[in-house]
C-alpha cells in the first residue's frame, strides 16, 4: 500500500529536451536503439531506462542498456524472433543479439490494486513480492522503481528525458534516495540494501539519512534471499572497482554479517589482521580493475574465508586430535560447504578457491623438484599472489615470498600451447605443422545377425 509519502511523489516528471542533457544516441548500443526503435514503430512507447540512463548522464559508459515498454512480453516476442520470455517474479523479455542481451520489461503497476490472483502476484509474510506481473503506466513504473536515481527515462520517441520523483535533482545534489517508505521498500526486496551501498561506492553518492536508517535492523532479510543471487549480487560489489570502499560500507551498514557470517565472527568487533588482509585483498582487486586487467571471484573469495579456513583448521586440531594437513583439508570443505548455504558460489570458482588455499601448504615445501612441479601448476600465480598478500601482513613469510619471486625469475615458465595434445600421443612435429590433419576411419558396422526360429 502506498505511504502518505509515496502519494506525495510528483507523478508529472521533469522533462529534458534534447537540448538540455548530454546523451547522444551514439553512446547507446545499436542493438539496443534497435529494438527502441521497433518497439516506437509498432505504436508502443518504449524507453532507456534507469542505470543507463543515470550514468549516461554523468558521463559514464553503461554495461547495459535496459528497456521499459507499454508492450506486454508477449508483444515484445511476436516483434523479435531472437526473443526469450524470462523470469517468474517478474516476467522479462530477452532480446539476443549474440553475446548481448536486450531487457525489456513492461512498465509495472501497484500490485495491491488488483492482487486478485495468487499467480499475478504474492507477497511472503516478511513482506518481500514473491511474485509480481503486474504492468501499470510509466507514472506507476516510476514510483516502482528502487531510488530516484534510477527513475530515470530517455524517450526514443523525442530523445527527451523524463525524470521522476526528484531523480534528477538529487543526480545533481549526488544524493541517493530510496522512493517510497525505505523498510517496506526493503522488505519488499531485502537486495535493496545491498543496492544502495554499491551505488553509493560505485557513483560516489552519499545515501540519506532516512534511506539508511532502517539498513542495520533490517539486514537479517537478506537470509531469506536466493544464494544463487546473492552470489551475482556479491560479484557487482567487489568487482566494480569499488571493492574496498564497498567492504567498508557493508561493515558500516550491518551488511556484511548476513553475507559472510562465519568471516565476520572470526574478525569480531575489531579490525583484526583478518580484516586488513581482506582490504589488502580488495586494494590489489581495484587496482587491476583500473588496469583493465584479469580479475577472478575466486581470488576474493579465497580471500574473504581465509580467516575461518585458519580458524576451523586450529579447531579441529585441537579439538578433534587431527594432524594439521588433515584438519587444514577438511576446514577448506568445511567452511566453503557453510558459505554456499548463503552465496552459491559455483563449483569452478570452489575448486580454484581450494587450490588457492592448497598451495599455501605446497609452496613452504622447497625441497627437490618440488618447486619446478609447483610452477606448471595451472593455479600457481593466484597462489603466489595471495603469498605476497599473507606477507604483507605477516613478517615471517617475507623470506618464503621473496624466494619464490626470485626462483620464478630464473625459472621462467614457458606457455603452453593453446590445444595441447592429448595424453599418449606424441606433439606434431614442425614438418607437418600447416598439413591437413588425416581423416580417421570410422570402424565398419556390421548388420546383427538374426537368431533362427
Amino acid at each position: 500500500m502506498l505511504t502518505r509519502q509515496e502519494e506525495a511523489l510528483p507523478l508529472q516528471p521533469v522533462v529534458l529536451t534534447r537540448a538540455e542533457h548530454n546523451i547522444s544516441r551514439q553512446q547507446i548500443s545499436e542493438n539496443a536503439l534497435k529494438v527502441l526503435y521497433r518497439l516506437n514503430k509498432a505504436g508502443y512507447d518504449a524507453y532507456l531506462v534507469g542505470g543507463g540512463v543515470r550514468d549516461l548522464l554523468l558521463g559514464r559508459s553503461p554495461k547495459d542498456f535496459d528497456i521499459a515498454t507499454s508492450a506486454t512480453p508477449e508483444q515484445v516476442k511476436h516483434l523479435f524472433s531472437n526473443c526469450r520470455l524470462v523470469g517468474r517474479r517478474f516476467r522479462l523479455a530477452h532480446v539476443l543479439f549474440g553475446r548481448e542481451v536486450i531487457e525489456v520489461a513492461t512498465f509495472r503497476g501497484h500490485h495491491h490494486q488488483v492482487n486478485t490472483n495468487k499467480h499475478i502476484s504474492a507477497q511472503s509474510a516478511e513482506g518481500m513480492l514473491l511474485r509480481d506481473n503486474v504492468y501499470g503506466t510509466i507514472e506507476e513504473d516510476a514510483e516502482r522503481r528502487d531510488f530516484t536515481v534510477n527513475a530515470l527515462y530517455y524517450n526514443i520517441a523525442d530523445f527527451s528525458v523524463l525524470g521522476f520523483a526528484g531523480g534528477l535533482q538529487d543526480l545533481d545534489a549526488r544524493k541517493l534516495e530510496l522512493i517510497g517508505d525505505p523498510e517496506t521498500r526493503y522488505r519488499e526486496d531485502p537486495v535493496r540494501m545491498i543496492r544502495a551501498v554499491r551505488f553509493s561506492a560505485k557513483l560516489d553518492l552519499t545515501i540519506s539519512p532516512r534511506t539508511a536508517a532502517p539498513i542495520k535492523s533490517l539486514a537479517p532479510l537478506l537470509a531469506d534471499i536466493p544464494p544463487a543471487r546473492l552470489f551475482e549480487e556479491t560479484l557487482k560489489l567487489f568487482l566494480a572497482g569499488q571493492g574496498l570502499e564497498t567492504y567498508k560500507l557493508l561493515h558500516q551498514y550491518g551488511l556484511f554479517a548476513p553475507l559472510f557470517p562465519e568471516t565476520a565472527e572470526v574478525m569480531g568487533q575489531g579490525n583484526n589482521r583478518y580484516g586488513h588482509f581482506i582490504e589488502l585483498a580488495l586494494a590489489n582487486t581495484d587496482e587491476r580493475i583500473a588496469q583493465d586487467l584479469r580479475v577472478t571471484p575466486a581470488f576474493l573469495y579465497a580471500a574473504l574465508l581465509w580467516g575461518p579456513v585458519e580458524t576451523r583448521t586450529q579447531e579441529f586440531v585441537n579439538d578433534g586430535g587431527l594432524g594439521y594437513y588433515d584438519a587444514f583439508m577438511l576446514a577448506c570443505d568445511d567452511v566453503i560447504g557453510r558459505q554456499v548455504k548463503t552465496i552459491a558460489i559455483p563449483r569452478r570458482f570452489s575448486s580454484v578457491v581450494r587450490d588457492i588455499w592448497q598451495l599455501q601448504e605446497r609452496l613452504p615445501k622447497r625441497a627437490g623438484k618440488r618447486p619446478y612441479r609447483l610452477l606448471e601448476h595451472p593455479k600457481f600465480r593466484a597462489g603466489y599472489d595471495f603469498l605476497l598478500l599473507r606477507a604483507q601482513l605477516d613478517p615471517r613469510l617475507s623470506e618464503l615470498a621473496e624466494w619464490w619471486t626470485d626462483f620464478q625469475q630464473a625459472n621462467p615458465v614457458k606457455p603452453q600451447p593453446r590445444h595441447a595434445d592429448q595424453p599418449g600421443h606424441q606433439p606434431a612435429s614442425d614438418h607437418d605443422a600447416g598439413k591437413p590433419k588425416p581423416k580417421r576411419r570410422r570402424p565398419r558396422r556390421h548388420p546383427r545377425r538374426r537368431k533362427e526360429t
